[in-house]
């Protein structure tokens, strides 16, 4: 079991890849330095108990173990242990490899297309699941791409054997596109200015009767003695129309995060989400206002506009953060492949004037609150699911290894096919291990 757990070895490529197994024994991991992300701050030296997917207990100091105790103890002196990273707004397991056609999987035919659920299509043996996987992220939220309305994002844990077992959420808020409002700098004739507008006006027309033929549906499906007949696409809206799930609006400008809050406040929509918000510094104080959550789409990426600070995106989390609106950070929307470098997106937030703690709470508890997930995930509590990273050191330093893992309880292999191509080529070369 030690050996499981703290497994950083290499290991094949994605059909050999093996999910973790739960133990029968509870696991106690001891010496180690916690960082709880929550209340308790941090532990210099204590121990945390892992049962039935689960932690148990979570203390300062020597851990005193029973002598008649079904326990496994796993020393870790000198390792640091984080609750699982958290990426948001990923497509990890519905593209393999971007250039290829037929690996892809994000979006469905048509614009208005509600009824669709990201689960449906992902795969639980891409090989980027692992290569995440081994840099502490642990769980994510993966949504359908393409047209306006996109479908349903989903909540998955990263390790299982099936989309059965990775999920957690399977409709977890519906992807609303937000038409763009401001032409880009090659729109430079009126007549193309118009046509833009125009098409920006049709965009905003079809979202409304998307959601007007919804709730008729809706009320008419309510009263029996209709007899309407189903219609799984207006079905679909269902849950975002009576405020059970929340629309994850995607708008990066300024008129169109405007645009959007003000549509959805008009429709009554209190639960949304603003994806992407580049440009959110200049909406604070209509964010504050409906406390609507922001996910940075991304730290690593231009500024939106020609006469924009270079360090627009840096400095987004920061000014965020003192203006007291809530946010997490993603590490690229739509992103598979690079969606290992989500703690380096925090930590240049960090290195821009957002505190360190704050920057690690962007990508694990933040996250959690923002999915509506954090009464299992995203900080190291008693009752909270063991989502567990060991490390080296803090995960948003670049020079930091993920030793060990566990999800779920489940001690996961951290093995990848880049571990297995640098060992390979070290070999070849002569360099060692």
């Amino acid at each position: 079991m030690v050996m499981l757990l703290m497994h950083s070895m290499v290991a094949s490529a994605q059909s050999l890849q093996m999910p973790g197994e739960e133990s029968a024994q509870r696991i106690v991991i001891t010496n180690i330095t916690i960082h709880t992300i929550a209340g308790d701050g941090t532990i210099e030296k204590g121990y945390v108990a892992i049962e039935h997917g689960k932690i148990t207990m979570v203390g300062e100091g020597e851990y005193a173990q029973k002598p008649d105790s079904a326990e496994e103890i796993v020393d870790a002196t000198g390792l640091h242990v984080y609750p699982g990273l958290i990426g948001v707004g990923t497509s990890i397991g519905l593209v393999e490899i971007g250039a290829v056609r037929a690996t892809q999987d994000m979006s469905e035919v048509g614009e208005m297309t509600p009824e669709v659920k990201a689960m449906t299509a992902i795969n639980p043996d891409t090989a980027v699941i692992p290569v995440t996987r081994a840099n502490g992220i642990l769980t994510s939220l993966v949504n359908p791409s393409g047209g306006i309305v996109s479908g349903y994002g989903s909540i998955i844990n990263l390790d299982g054997w099936t989309t059965e077992d990775l999920e957690l959420e399977k409709r977890a808020g519906l992807v609303v596109r937000w038409p763009r409002l401001r032409p880009d700098a090659f729109t430079r004739t009126e007549k193309d200015r118009d046509a833009f507008l125009e098409r920006a006006k049709d965009a905003l027309k079809r979202i409304d009767d998307l959601f007007d033929e919804a709730e008729a549906y809706l009320a008419a499906r309510g009263d029996s003695s209709i007899g309407q007949a189903v219609d799984l696409r207006l079905e679909a809206l269902g849950p975002v129309i009576d405020g059970t799930k929340p629309i994850y609006l995607f708008a990066d400008h300024a008129p169109q995060i405007r645009s959007a809050v003000t549509w959805a406040n008009r429709r009554g929509y209190h639960d949304i989400v603003i994806f992407g918000g580049l440009e959110a510094e200049e909406c604070i104080d209509l964010l504050k206002e409906h406390d609507i959550p922001v996910v940075i789409g991304s730290i690593h990426r231009m500024p939106g506009r020609r006469d924009a600070d270079y360090d627009e995106a840096f400095t987004l989390a920061k000014v965020l953060k003192d203006a007291g609106v809530r946010f997490c950070i993603s590490g690229g929307l739509g992103e598979a492949s690079n969606e290992r470098n989500l703690p380096y997106h925090a930590a240049m937030a960090a290195a821009y004037g957002l505190s360190p703690e704050e920057a690690i709470r962007s990508i694990t508890l933040s996250a959690a609150e923002i999915l509506c997930i954090d009464d299992r995930l995203g900080s190291i509590e008693v009752g909270k699911d063991a989502n567990l990273i060991l490390t080296t050191g803090d995960p948003l330093d670049i020079r930091t290894q993920t030793v060990g893992a566990t999800i779920e309880g489940k001690p996961v292999d951290l093995g990848s096919k880049h571990k297995s191509l640098n060992a390979r080529l070290r070999r070849r070369y002569g360099l060692g291990r």
